[in-house]
């Protein structure tokens, strides 16, 4: 996997992760870095688009409230988040994470003590929903009448 890719997974466990989980899994690592905030978490809205069967035309489904942060290590590295919400101390947490994964190896502890965990339970919360919609999916079938002539 190139760093593109993995930084885009992590990117995306991170910011799909409940900042309580999150919490828990930073506290278990005990690392204390030191870095400073380029840009506060702060948040704003942004626009959702969608397309019809996925290959229509876009169009906007709405608007939803979004944080972002921009941390610096003392290094010199940034890590940036985005997360949808209004939990400012979850995307400082998620920028931090992310100035310290491009710092690190891929066999850094924070990549099995926390993106792994937060990876499963995030396929285990998708295989759940997906066997709860499965229960109410409805099969559609057309009997064919005969000819009555």
């Amino acid at each position: 996997m190139d760093a593109l890719t993995a930084r885009q997974r992590w990117m995306s466990v991170l910011a799909h992760s409940q900042p309580e989980r999150l919490q828990h899994y930073w506290q278990a690592l005990d690392l204390h870095p030191n870095y400073h905030c380029l840009r506060a978490p702060e948040t704003g809205l942004t626009r959702l688009q969608g397309r019809m069967g996925g290959t229509g035309r876009r169009f906007i489904v709405g608007d939803t409230t979004v944080t972002r942060a921009v941390v610096q290590l003392e290094d010199g590295t940034c890590g940036y988040s985005y997360v949808i919400g209004r939990h400012k101390t979850h995307a400082e947490l998620c920028a931090l994470i992310d100035a310290l994964l491009v710092q690190a190896n891929a066999e850094h502890p924070i990549h099995h003590q926390l993106i792994a965990p937060l990876a499963a339970e995030r396929e285990e919360q998708r295989a759940l929903r997906a066997r709860e919609i499965a229960t109410s999916k409805v099969d559609f079938f057309t009997l064919v009448r005969g000819d009555n002539a």
